[in-house]
């Protein structure tokens, strides 16, 4: 079992960050699902915030400031791999100006809840901005 942590950041113009991964992070069952949020697995000797703060400068290059809000936990079973990752997607609102992308992400998008309905967004993070209002 792994544990992992996301978060949604969202701005003050109710915009939300997304990033889009690029191919060779693509989860095989899931080639069409790009668009993502910051975050990934807790390492082994990490709090959970401390950990979320580690993947949003690794991945956007921004201090992760303030006291994020836990949204959501998820199971997901990867039978193929025989794996079961406890998903923790957090909420938190903060300006964000100068994102710079890792690797794992070729560019990124600030958009509205409505917005989110035509992208290709992987089936968790979906569920987590189905669970907001359209003024959230």
């Amino acid at each position: 079992m792994q544990v992992g942590v996301k978060v949604i950041i969202k701005n003050s113009n109710n915009l939300f960050l997304l990033l889009k991964r690029a191919d060779q992070y693509l989860l095989p069952a899931n080639t069409l699902e790009a668009w993502d949020i910051p975050g990934g697995r807790i390492e082994h000797d990490e709090n959970l915030k401390n950990a979320l703060a580690r993947e949003v400068k690794e991945e956007i290059n921004v201090a992760l400031t303030g006291e994020p809000k836990l949204l959501l936990a998820q199971d997901i079973f990867v039978t193929h791999k025989d794996l079961h990752v406890v998903r923790l997607t957090y909420l938190h609102t903060m300006e964000v100006e100068n994102i710079v992308l890792s690797d794992e992400h070729t560019e990124y998008r600030w958009v509205t809840l409505a917005e989110t309905k035509s992208l290709s967004i992987e089936p968790f993070l979906r569920a987590a901005l189905d669970s907001f209002q359209e003024d959230t």
